[in-house]
């Protein structure tokens, strides 16, 4: 019998060779998984054998992987921000940026909390679910033009207890809200298409190509959010929203000539121009 560790070396050195950059990472995301324990409980157990029917499931989640399928779509979940979320086909998978800029918003509106929040283009409910647990007095509204992402959004709102706090809507960005809030966030498409193009198989073969590429070299939807939001802020509200890095010269020009107010670009932790923080 082969041990956790010998076990861990081959699938690396696979995974290397299909191209895979964190080929260890997930070697030990998918063991653990297939093991039934936290990933970090495999460094304790490194010389302990593994019986055939422990190994049967991994082998099929390995190939999965080998063929570029995304590790969250295998093992089923992403954590973000706390919370743990089902990820398929017809929604992204919730990325380290947009943890961040959960981070970025709660920093800038810690007192007085949002009473109001809108989440546009929510897909697995990630922001709207985030931002609802991070201020238990707010009311949110999710919106998304797929059924499909809101049916999963809303599972994901159920696993997490936060069925309660979230009001969905079906439709393109602001058009199905009323009213007006405190703060409205985004994560919109803002890939081109040489940028999909160029993007590696796990988004291309496996992300909804919908949610990640717009027209005008993925300015299209960020500005019609800029224009839509300002007439849904209150006096003071603030838009946050996630772009490509090279979008904030253009976004900034059309921010301005809306009327926004203390521009804000701020970069990812890579050092990349990601963020926008806009107030009315």
């Amino acid at each position: 019998m082969q041990t956790v560790l010998e076990i861990l070396k081959k699938t690396e050195g696979y995974f290397a060779k299909a191209g895979i950059a964190a080929a260890r990472l997930d070697a030990e995301w998918l063991l653990a998984h297939a093991l039934g324990c936290k990933r970090l409980d495999l460094f304790l157990q490194f010389d302990r054998p593994l019986k055939e029917a422990e190994l049967a499931p991994l082998r099929e989640m390995v190939k999965r992987r080998a063929r570029r399928e995304p590790l969250q779509h295998i093992i089923g979940h992403v954590d973000f921000c706390g919370l743990r979320l089902t990820v398929g086909s017809d929604t992204l998978i919730p990325r380290p940026e947009t943890e961040l800029l959960v981070e970025r918003i709660v920093e800038k509106l810690a007192s007085p909390p949002p009473q109001r929040i809108a989440d546009l283009g929510t897909g697995s409910g990630a922001l709207a679910l985030a931002l609802a647990s991070a201020f238990p007095s707010a009311g949110v509204h999710a919106v998304d033009a797929s059924t499909a992402a809101l049916e999963q959004a809303r599972a994901n709102a159920a696993a997490n207890h936060l069925t309660d706090r979230i009001t969905w809507h079906h439709g393109d960005w602001c058009a199905p809200l009323d009213g007006t809030f405190d703060l409205i966030v985004s994560n919109p498409p803002y890939l081109s298409q040489a940028d999909w193009e160029a993007a590696e198989p796990e988004v291309r073969l496996f992300e909804p190509r919908q949610a990640l590429v717009a027209e005008d070299e993925g300015c299209a939807d960020l500005l019609t959010i800029l224009e839509q939001a300002r007439r849904h802020l209150k006096p003071g509200g603030l838009l946050a929203l996630e772009t490509n890095i090279d979008h904030h010269p253009r976004l900034l020009a059309a921010a301005a000539k809306l009327g926004y107010t203390d521009l804000q670009a701020e970069q990812d932790c890579s050092g990349r121009p990601r963020f926008l923080f806009l107030h009315t």
